[in-house]
C-alpha cells in the first residue's frame, strides 16, 4: 500500500483491541454526573423483576439508550455496533474489557415495554424539575420566566397504538408536545417536558395540564418572577385564557384570522400597501383592538395585530396579517417583537428531530413510544447542559450535530 509515500510495504491493520469511535461521551457522562438527571429520573421507578435473575438493571438500560442517542446511534438494534465498545461499557461503570457487554436489542425493547404511564408521569416531572433545579443554582436573580409550548407531527410507519392519519399534516402520525422555559433576556430556550399524543389530537389537548404543572415547578423555584407564556394560534380558546388569567401569568397567544379581525385591521393595511409601493419594499403597520368571539362569553381581551405586505423580488406583493391576543401592556410592535422570540422553540423541536431521533417512534405500544420520546427529551437536555458550558468558546450556540462531532466522535483506545 501506498507505493508513492513510502519505500517499503505497509500492512495495516484495523483489530486494535479496546477502541472506540466515541471518546468524547466521557462529556455526556461527566454533564449527567453534574445534573444528576438520569439518577432522577431512574429512581422513582420500581424493578419488579427477581433480583437473582437481572443482569442489566434498569438505571443502566437507560442510560445506555441515552448515552447511545447523544453519540448518534438511533435505535435498539444500534446495540450490535455499541455493546460491545469499551467507552460505553465504561460510561455505565463496567471494566471495559472484563466485564459483560451491554443489554441486548431484546432486553432493551422488553425494558421499554415495561414502563406505564405513572411510571412515565414521574420520570417527566423529574425531567423538568432537574432543569429548573439547574437554573436556579446558576442564575443569581430572575425577574422573568417565559414558558413556550409548540406540538409538531412525528410520522409513523406501521402498526403503532394511537397513530392517526391527519389532514393537516397528510400522513399517519403522533403529535408531541414539547415545552421550553427561558430566563430574563437570555436566547436559550431549556427543554422542560415532552409529551406524545395521539395523531389526531388537536394544538390545546392536553396543553394546560402540562402548562399547570411547569407553571407550579416554576413558582415553587423562582416565587418573585414574572411568568410569561407565548403560544401559537392552535392553542387560543376561552379555557386556555380563563386558564391563563386565573394563574395571573402574562400571555401571547396568535390567533387565526377571521372576518371580523380581517375588517378590524383593513386601514392599516391600506396603509401599509401604500408605504409598501412608495418604497418598493416589504412594509407593516401594528394597531390594536378589543376582540371577544362568540365562544368567550361577550368577554373582550386585547388583540394586537401585524398589517403587512411583504415584497419580494420578481414576486406580486402578497397581504399578511398576523394577530396576537395578549394582555401586555405594551405597544403593538412591542408585544409582536416579544411573541416572535417563541419561533426559535421550532429550531429546538428541529434538533430534537433530526438530530436526536425524536420521531423514532416505531415501537408498537403507545406507552414504549413516550419512553422513547423521554429518552431523546433527556439527551437533549445534556446536549443543553454542554452548550451551556461552551458559552465561551467557538462552539457557543453550536447545534447538537456540531457539538457531536467536534467533541464526541473522537477516536481512541482505552487502556486499563
Amino acid at each position: 500500500m501506498f507505493p508513492s509515500l513510502l519505500s517499503k510495504p505497509m500492512e495495516v491493520h484495523f483489530d486494535a483491541p479496546e477502541t472506540t469511535s466515541d471518546g468524547g461521551a466521557v462529556l455526556v457522562k461527566a454533564v449527567d454526573d453534574r445534573l444528576g438527571l438520569t439518577e432522577n429520573m431512574i429512581s422513582h421507578l420500581v424493578d419488579a423483576r427477581q433480583p437473582g435473575k437481572v443482569m442489566h438493571s434498569f438505571t443502566d438500560m437507560f442510560c445506555q439508550r441515552v448515552f447511545g442517542l447523544t453519540c448518534g446511534y438511533a435505535d435498539v438494534n444500534d446495540v450490535a455496533r455499541i455493546g460491545r465498545d469499551p467507552l460505553h461499557k465504561s460510561l455505565l461503570g463496567r471494566n471495559a474489557v472484563t466485564d459483560a457487554d451491554l443489554a441486548s436489542q431484546p432486553t432493551l425493547s422488553r425494558f421499554e415495554n415495561t414502563l406505564g404511564p405513572k411510571d412515565l408521569y414521574r420520570m417527566s416531572r423529574a425531567l423538568c424539575e432537574t432543569v429548573l433545579d439547574r437554573h436556579q443554582k446558576r442564575l443569581r436573580k430572575v425577574r422573568l420566566v417565559t414558558i413556550d409550548m409548540d406540538p409538531t407531527d412525528d410520522a409513523t410507519h406501521g402498526q403503532q397504538e394511537l397513530a392517526f392519519f391527519n389532514g393537516h399534516y397528510s400522513n399517519w402520525c403522533y403529535l408531541p408536545m414539547l415545552s421550553f422555559v427561558s430566563f430574563n433576556a437570555e436566547s436559550e430556550q431549556y427543554l422542560v417536558s415532552a409529551v406524545l399524543r395521539p395523531g389526531v389530537a388537536s394544538a390545546r389537548e392536553g396543553a394546560i395540564g402540562i402548562l399547570r404543572r411547569v407553571i407550579g415547578a416554576v413558582r415553587t423555584r423562582f416565587p418573585h418572577a414574572r411568568i410569561r407564556v407565548r403560544l401559537d394560534g392552535g392553542f387560543a380558546g376561552p379555557e386556555m385564557f380563563d386558564y391563563l388569567e386565573s394563574e395571573e401569568v402574562e400571555y401571547l397567544a396568535a390567533m387565526a384570522q377571521n372576518s371580523v379581525l380581517a375588517r378590524r385591521a383593513r386601514r392599516s393595511l391600506g396603509r401599509a400597501r401604500r408605504l409598501s409601493r412608495q418604497s418598493g419594499k416589504s412594509a407593516a403597520v401594528f394597531g390594536e383592538t378589543r376582540y371577544a368571539a362568540k365562544s368567550w362569553k361577550k368577554r373582550k381581551r386585547r388583540a394586537i395585530y401585524k398589517a403587512e405586505v411583504v415584497r419580494l423580488d420578481d414576486r406580486t406583493p402578497r397581504d399578511n396579517c398576523r394577530f396576537v391576543v395578549t394582555n401586555l401592556p405594551y405597544t403593538p410592535k412591542n408585544v409582536y417583537k416579544v411573541y416572535r422570540q417563541r419561533g426559535d422553540s421550532e429550531n429546538r423541536i428541529k434538533e430534537a428531530k433530526n438530530s436526536l431521533y425524536m420521531d423514532r417512534t416505531s415501537c408498537s405500544r403507545f406507552w414504549a413510544n413516550q419512553l422513547r420520546v423521554l429518552m431523546t427529551a433527556t439527551a437533549f437536555v445534556l446536549f443543553q447542559e454542554m452548550r451551556l458550558k461552551l458559552k465561551r468558546t467557538s462552539l457557543a450556540g453550536a447545534q447538537v450535530e456540531t457539538i457531536r462531532l467536534k467533541l464526541l466522535k473522537i477516536g481512541g483506545r482505552l487502556k486499563t
